[in-house]
């Protein structure tokens, strides 16, 4: 597991680092032309991954509200699928499945790019285009978390 003290970016701040869990702030919220990074090695024997770019949940302990998620990328090993979808005011919408191909593999390490444009998510692995998301949450700028868990060791968020 790489240490907190080697994941530096611009946009994203280290807030919670645990052991196969990451949530970074992303500063001044997401806007169009910006990039996320996440760079890791999936495990061995891997079930899922998640990636969330979201919103900060509001209130505190047994009142907390889980905010809004503009992406969610769930990887499931198993069906060899890229699930993506949103969440707005606590419903899920409609997922997005369609792939030309699945990206990762037991043991290897990769590098997933989401691509904020205008009017969706690009997101890439090694370089590839995989899929795109059509924004559903229009307030870019209210997404100011990114959280990343599963089956992986992260090496690098930026």
């Amino acid at each position: 597991m790489t240490d907190k003290g080697n994941i530096r970016n611009r946009w994203v701040k280290d807030i919670v680092f645990q052991e196969e869990d990451y949530v970074g702030e992303i500063k001044g919220g997401l806007r169009p032309t910006m990039r996320l990074v996440v760079m890791g090695i999936v495990h061995k024997r891997p079930k899922s991954m998640v990636v969330l770019v979201s919103c900060q949940s509001k209130g505190e302990g047994d009142e907390e509200i889980e905010g809004d998620v503009g992406l969610e990328l769930k990887v499931n090993f198993s069906e060899k699928a890229v699930l993506r979808n949103a969440r707005l005011s606590g419903q899920w919408g409609a997922s997005e499945t369609a792939l030309s191909f699945f990206p990762f593999a037991p043991g290897e390490p990769f590098k997933m790019e989401i691509v904020c444009e205008h009017q969706q998510f690009r997101i890439l692995v090694d370089g590839q285009p995989l899929c795109g998301f059509t924004h559903r949450l229009t307030q870019l700028a209210s997404l100011t978390a990114l959280r990343v868990h599963g089956d992986l060791q992260l090496t690098k968020v930026a």
